[in-house]
């Protein structure tokens, strides 16, 4: 278990720049990435299932470090009584605020009644919201879609916003596209429906004050900052963990926070000794290492830079070391191109 994360910024503002929860992506390895790069935004888990808090192993699933800062813990469910157990076994961790995911379209999440499915049912939210917020003094928030399949979005949405409004959520985390439950896979589900920022704009109007965050398919700081016109805040998933060292521009740009920010050089050092660390625990190291293939994008030598993680990350025996020849790869490049 751990302290209370060293808070940066309070939580509401926080809100103002997240890193989206992302399957298989945003672990602790991941986040402890990120706050190297922004003090200030509110990182999250992983959607965490009830289940696997309940039945597989707290500690596996919920330890994080007190240097990860802020983390939101996004769950998994539909059972109140579930989702209560899942956050009292989840207080001691220190996690900022407990998230309801109602936005995942994947079958697989679909067929344990949670996720997007769920925003057919406002009223079973509403119920899960309750519960939650009976288990835990934290804020509790939902991330949802504008809607599933034939909704219309406007009156569902409202509908669902209203329900959880009467529920005494603590935020919501829109993604301004619909879930197509039937006919498309997660991956095109994150494409192919159309955005729609203005309806979740107009939604962040009519439930003002309520902390609104809007989600899905911001790829810039720009967009971002033209979003924070209409919106408390702003969250951002692939672009962000593809592209991580645009991290290293939010804090300055969306926080007015203008600390001196890493470079590349002493991310990848700070890593590297974050690595040797975990490796002594028994940790590998690839599974820190694939989530900097992006850290040098845009940089000449990049390509070798991931190659260099991607694959001699994963060969037995070997160290941290592996960290320096990347970043020497994108030096050498850089001077080469230079001269």
């Amino acid at each position: 278990m751990q302290a209370q994360p060293d808070i940066a910024v309070p939580l509401d503002r926080a809100r103002r720049f997240s890193v989206a929860p992302m399957i298989d992506w945003t672990d602790r390895h991941c986040r402890t990435l990120h706050r190297l790069l922004t003090r200030h935004a509110l990182l999250f888990t992983e959607m965490i299932t009830t289940g696997a808090v309940i039945h597989g192993g707290a500690e596996r699933h919920l330890a994080f470090g007190a240097h990860e800062g802020l983390v939101a813990l996004q769950l998994g469910g539909s059972d109140p009584r579930e989702l209560a157990e899942a956050i009292r076994i989840a207080a001691p961790y220190g996690y900022a605020e407990i998230n309801l995911n109602v936005g995942c379209p994947s079958d697989r999440v679909q067929s344990g009644k949670f996720g997007a499915c769920l925003m057919a049912e406002p009223e079973l939210v509403a119920a899960c919201v309750r519960a939650m917020r009976d288990a835990t003094d934290l804020p509790v928030t939902v991330k949802c879609r504008i809607g599933i399949d034939d909704q219309d979005t406007e009156e569902s949405l409202d509908r669902f916003a209203d329900a959880m409004v009467a529920a005494g959520v603590a935020a919501l985390y829109v993604h301004a596209r619909k879930a197509w439950l039937q006919g498309l896979s997660p991956k095109e589900n994150r494409t192919i429906p159309p955005l729609d920022y203005p309806r979740v704009h107009r939604l962040a109007r009519r439930l003002a004050p309520l902390p609104m965050v809007i989600n899905g398919g911001i790829e810039a700081l720009e967009q971002a900052e033209a979003h924070l016109e209409h919106m408390t805040g702003v969250m951002l998933g692939r672009a962000a963990y593809h592209t991580p060292m645009m991290l290293a521009d939010v804090d300055a740009r969306l926080f007015g926070d203008t600390h001196a920010v890493p470079d590349l050089a002493a991310v990848m050092a700070a890593m590297a000794d974050y690595a040797e660390t975990e490796l002594a625990k028994g940790n590998k190291l690839n599974n820190i290492a694939r989530h900097m293939l992006g850290l040098a994008n845009g940089r000449p030598g990049a390509r070798q830079f991931r190659q260099i993680l991607s694959v001699d990350a994963c060969r037995p025996k070997t160290g941290p070391e592996v960290f320096e020849r990347a970043l020497a790869a994108v030096e050498d490049r850089g001077l080469a191109e230079a001269s």
